[in-house]
């Protein structure tokens, strides 16, 4: 064995290392303090805090990219920051007051909501511009979620009672489903046929049918109902009750609240961990971020992080 084979066999064992540490991470974005922290999911612990500035909101990772995506309502820009080394890259100017941000499931695009300009952008994630400027009749667009086949982006405002549905290819809204007042959290069923919506000010979570376009069911899970996670097996749906402090375990087969996780105050958005074991709850008045166990539904730490934290992501 030559001695260059054992240098590119301890090279290669190392970025491994280095990668397999990148990929257990949530990211939480603090919009009070400016800043992201990165806690490892192994030990929940926060190990690294990314000073940003201004009001950093939406955030999103992408399948086997190394980065993730930040929107900062400051200046209206979308910053990108290596996740294996936690600085920031780069950064691109998006609409008036940028929200949520979500990612296709091939990886090229991002649709990041932009509240003041009543939009959603698609970012290039190749090229890194803005490739569309999507009007959209709600105001205030917080989420613009896309659907697992990425043909269309389903997109909630704070200030409307429908969801606005996207073709992503046609590069225009289509139609709008009304759910309720306010809806906010996206998510979809893994096969696409369902997709489910938190509308907060009616307190209930709404399935819509992804065929008709249409309503099929309304369940009420909690005091003003916003952010949405679906498990990665499709049977369980969480659902965060801001005005309760807990998180709703939904069982998607029966369409029933099957258990409550008490969490910290004001719980919004939330992600759960690659390998589909923990919750993760931004907890936005306890500036914390609460973990769950998503196979017995208990409450399992709160954890320290910035102030006001609004959004989580996985790695």
């Amino acid at each position: 064995m030559t001695l260059q084979y054992l240098i590119a066999l301890v090279c290669f064992a190392g970025t491994c290392h280095q990668a397999a540490l990148a990929a257990d991470q949530i990211f939480v974005t603090n919009e009070g303090s400016g800043d992201v922290s990165v806690i490892d999911v192994h030990t929940d612990q926060v190990v690294a805090t990314i000073a940003l500035g201004g009001k950093p909101r939406g955030l999103a990772t992408c399948a086997n990219d190394p980065y993730l995506y930040v929107s900062n309502q400051y200046q209206s820009q979308l910053q990108v920051i290596d996740t294996r080394n936690h600085q920031l890259h780069k950064t691109l100017t998006l609409g008036d007051s940028p929200e949520a941000v979500n990612c296709s499931p091939d990886g090229k695009w991002l649709a990041i909501a932009n509240e003041d300009s009543n939009s959603v952008s698609l970012v290039s994630t190749r090229s890194f511009k803005v490739e569309f400027n999507i009007p959209v009749q709600g105001k205030n667009p917080e989420h613009a979620v896309f659907s697992p086949d990425g043909k269309l982006l389903l997109v909630s405002a704070e200030e409307a009672d429908q969801i606005d549905v996207v073709d992503v290819a046609a590069q225009r809204q289509t139609g709008s489903v009304r759910v309720g007042q306010r809806p906010r959290g996206i998510t979809f069923s893994p096969d696409g046929r369902t997709a489910y919506v938190a509308a907060e000010v009616d307190n209930v979570l709404v399935a819509i049918d992804m065929q008709t376009l249409s309503v099929k069911g309304r369940l009420a899970v909690g005091l003003r109902t916003n952010g949405l996670a679906m498990h990665p097996s499709g049977r369980w749906l969480f659902a965060s009750n801001g005005g309760d402090a807990n998180v709703a375990v939904v069982d998607t087969a029966s369409f029933k609240v099957v258990a409550k996780a008490p969490v910290g105050q004001r719980p919004w958005n939330m992600a759960i961990s690659r390998d589909g074991k923990k919750l993760y709850v931004a907890s936005g008045r306890s500036h914390a971020v609460g973990v769950v166990d998503t196979q017995n539904f208990e409450s399992l730490k709160s954890i320290p992080v910035g102030k006001l934290p609004w959004g989580t992501a996985a790695n």
